[in-house]
């Protein structure tokens, strides 16, 4: 490739927090023996600052993300060698040194390479990264305001005893990779993604939503990750809308002849779905009570109600 094609990469001139100190982007090293680049086992977060009305940054539910990565890390059984206060500070440092009004955070728990190569190792030598970037909306500014085209994709999501789904573990993303490659090449925005009995489970990576009937469906937690923002919606649509939200399995076709769908996530926070299999749902387009919704959402994030300034942790 020649100099004049050179992409530059995102991170360039960031610092990240590496194993309890800071780091220059360019000196962030990871061994191409790191057990974790091998064979997939580590856990991360994705965690969204907002800048707030009132000019200062916030980060989002930031102590329920450092939990969730301490509870994947413990599924997997990876020894996370600092307290949690210590991983919040560092998360709001990395913002702060690196000046973001508004970023995606990344922190990630990973093996490196002392303890050797092969399936099991007897003693891990975990390593822990943060790094923040500028990410806007994760499908696209459009997507939000108009909704996405969806498929169902040939890959299932892993069976609850063929991986642990509680966890947000950096291996197990494989499957959603393959997922999305293969409606993207299809011309679609996202995949959506049924589990081994046939029923509707998330999408690559994001939570699912139907509003059908008058109320709220979306699988229940033993088929999917935990999400945060998925906790954080359901709360808003129960206690500011007046909505029922259920629990329970979901159909294929009942995605179909929904009236609306839509995805929740910390990158897509809340996106409409317009269409899923060339199948128009509802009015075609994104409908009332995800734009409704998302409004509630972001006027939350950005500091204008008061009601949910516990989840924001302002710097």
């Amino acid at each position: 490739m020649s100099k004049g094609k050179e992409k530059i990469s995102p991170f360039a001139g960031s610092k990240f927090w590496m194993d309890g100190e800071f780091v220059d982007y360019e000196d962030a090293k990871v061994s191409v023996n790191s057990h974790s680049l091998h064979y997939g086992l580590g856990a991360f977060e994705g965690i969204r600052c907002y800048e707030t009305k009132s000019g200062k940054p916030a980060i989002f539910r930031l102590d329920e993300h450092i939990d969730r990565i301490y509870n994947s890390c413990h599924i997997l059984q990876i020894p996370v060698p600092y307290a949690k206060k210590e991983i919040k500070s560092a998360i709001i440092k990395v913002v702060k040194i690196n000046k973001f009004k508004e970023c995606y955070i990344r922190p990630v728990v990973f093996i490196g390479d002392r303890g050797g190569l092969g399936i099991f190792i007897k003693d891990y030598d975990t390593r822990v990264a943060i790094s923040a970037w500028y990410w806007g909306a994760y499908l696209g500014e459009e997507a939000l305001k108009t909704g996405i085209r969806a498929k169902v994709s040939s890959y299932a999501r892993f069976h609850v005893n063929t991986f642990m789904g509680m966890s947000k573990s950096t291996g197990q993303y494989i499957n959603s990779i393959l997922a999305k490659k293969e409606v993207v090449s299809a011309g679609y925005d996202e995949a959506i993604m049924l589990d081994t009995s046939g029923f509707v489970c998330e999408a690559s990576g994001e939570n699912i939503f139907v509003y059908s009937g008058g109320y709220i469906k979306t699988p229940p937690l033993s088929s999917v990750l935990p999400g945060i923002t998925r906790s954080s919606v359901i709360e808003v649509m129960e206690n500011e809308m007046g909505l029922k939200v259920k629990e329970e399995r979901v159909t294929r076709d009942e995605l179909y002849i929904a009236d609306e769908v839509f995805l929740t996530g910390t990158a897509a926070e809340v996106t409409p779905v317009r269409e899923i299999d060339d199948r128009k749902i509802g009015i075609g387009k994104a409908g009332r009570i995800a734009l409704e919704l998302q409004e509630k959402f972001f006027n939350i994030v950005k500091g204008g109600d008061k009601k949910h300034e516990k989840w924001l942790t302002y710097l």
